[in-house]
């Protein structure tokens, strides 16, 4: 089983962006959603090594936890369906009937799903839990929310190798710092790395970049900075500006942004250039990390506003 004859990496062009403003930098986007149908962005690269690890100490079965819209669930059901494993999807709150489009895709793809009340949801990381869900479960691969371990760092550190321009910042949305970390390592500290958080009052994504660079290399690295001004009132948040922006780059670029992720990345690189953050002239290429199938059920709270 080759892993990677079903992604196709020649796809992730780079693609220059054109902005409803006139900004004094180059913005490029690599287009790392194009490398596969489901198991694309950032998720390949994260699962990759993951999904080696569990063939070579014979797992057949991978665990691992998200929300309900969850990227890192749509995409490791995907997986399990390609690349020969049973998966389970550890999912935070209540089943709720009809399931989302992404959960529906995930039973398919024959996920069993798991749910779990939001209090038990967050010891999700404690030894415990882990103990309680391997004697529920067997003999299971547990890969954290988001794929985040040092063996999806190994895979995201490998994403700067693909980028064919000179540049001065690489960018890339970030949820738990998994991917950052990566990036980190990757260049290490040859470019500036910029993490555009999603998340509201997660100032934990610097203590996680540096538990994973240090874990994962044993240096440490000063390239990097984490931006905390853009995440629209918290995760899957989103307002009225973050949409007419999205759909702007999109009429201008024929390009897709999802308003949780890449969406609000590329808002803050825009507006970080107007207000003269990066140097005139500058090439800043920012990752687009897939997640464009949380389009679907973000339509709803679209409609509403």
């Amino acid at each position: 089983m080759s892993f990677e004859n079903e992604i196709n990496l020649s796809k992730a062009f780079l693609q220059k962006i054109n902005f409803p403003e006139k900004i004094n930098v180059n913005v490029f986007v690599k287009r790392l959603d194009l490398i596969h149908p489901f198991i694309n962005g950032n998720k390949w690269f994260k699962l990759k090594y993951n999904l080696q690890y569990a063939k070579e100490n014979d797992y057949k079965t991978i665990l691992t936890f998200g929300g309900a819209f969850s990227n890192h669930i749509h995409a490791t059901s995907a997986a399990g369906k390609n690349f020969g494993f049973k998966t389970i999807g550890v999912i935070r709150g209540e089943e709720h009937l009809p399931l989302n489009p992404t959960l529906s895709f995930t039973s398919k793809n024959e996920m069993k799903l798991f749910y779990v009340s939001r209090s038990d949801y967050r010891k999700k990381d404690s030894t415990e839990f882990k103990d309680w869900l391997k004697q529920k479960f067997g003999n299971v691969l547990i890969i954290p929310e988001g794929g985040s371990n040092l063996l999806a760092i190994k895979g995201a550190s490998e994403i700067p190798n693909l980028i064919e321009i000179d540049y001065d910042y690489l960018v890339t949305a970030s949820g738990t710092a998994g991917t950052l970390s990566g990036l980190i390592i990757g260049l290490q500290n040859r470019k500036k790395v910029l993490g555009v958080s999603v998340l509201k009052g997660a100032e934990f994504l610097s203590n996680n970049v540096n538990h994973f660079t240090y874990e994962y290399s044993k240096q440490k690295f000063t390239n990097w900075n984490v931006i905390h001004d853009y995440h629209f009132g918290g995760y899957a948040k989103i307002n009225r500006n973050l949409i007419s922006f999205i759909n702007q780059i999109e009429k201008l670029n024929d390009i897709i942004l999802d308003p949780i992720y890449t969406g609000k990345m590329l808002f803050a690189v825009f507006d970080l250039a107007k207000k003269n953050y990066f140097m005139k002239n500058k090439n800043i290429v920012c990752l687009h990390t897939g997640g464009i199938q949380g389009i679907e059920g973000m339509k709803e709270k679209i409609l509403l506003m």
